[in-house]
């Protein structure tokens, strides 16, 4: 068990299953900009902000690489589902947020924009839970750099060390570390590797899990 005084949640891969949603809209992108094979750019830019994701494109792909009409054309498709079908929740994202809402104050530190983060929550009836949502437009760089982190341990009102992260991506790991955060990962779609489990308080199967540390 352990005690802090605020929890802080990425999003996407956390509480909604957008990663799914993204590797689709990037694999269909992908065969437009004659990519063979997008699987490794899909992986370095999990939890990047969109600034550095054309960073890394361009490191990828080389400089003439049109990184952010590629951008551009993902989103176009993850809209066109997120718009149709709507965002799955991840597994018991709402019980654990309900569970931890009264013990902890409770935060969002996520590299999407802050327009989609607000309307994604809403929707998927989550925004009340959080007392307060950092975003990627709100920093230069975000994961894996710290500052996202920083910044939502500085507007919750608490140091880092008495913060936890709840991330699922490598990216999110190394920016919440960095902050100077406790981190705990549930994996999604890249399994934890023997460097990231080093690094984290704990790794869990799922949120439900938290119900039985906090």
């Amino acid at each position: 068990m352990i005690s802090p005084k605020a929890i802080i949640f990425d999003m996407d891969g956390v509480l909604l299953d957008t990663e799914t949603i993204c590797d689709i809209t990037w694999e269909r992108a992908a065969k437009e900009f004659n990519i063979d094979n997008p699987q490794e750019a899909i992986n370095l830019c999990r939890g990047t902000n969109s600034g550095d994701t054309i960073l890394i494109l361009k490191q990828l792909f080389g400089e003439s690489f049109p990184a952010e009409n590629f951008i551009s054309k993902t989103l176009e498709y993850f809209y066109q589902i997120e718009f149709s079908k709507g965002l799955p929740l991840m597994p018991f994202a709402k019980e654990a947020l309900e569970y931890l809402k009264p013990k902890y104050k409770i935060g969002l530190a996520s590299s999407t924009c802050g327009t989609s983060v607000k309307r994604q929550l809403t929707n998927a009836e989550l925004i009340h839970y959080f007392d307060i949502c950092i975003t990627g437009d709100m920093v230069k760089h975000s994961k894996p750099a710290p500052d996202i982190y920083a910044m939502a341990c500085n507007a919750v009102k608490e140091l880092p060390k008495n913060c936890v992260a709840i991330e699922d991506s490598p990216n999110g790991i190394k920016s919440a570390i960095a902050a100077g955060m406790k981190t705990i990962m549930i994996p999604d779609k890249i399994p934890v590797t023997e460097e990231i489990n080093k690094i984290c308080y704990r790794v869990l199967k799922n949120l439900e899990e938290l119900t039985k540390i906090f």
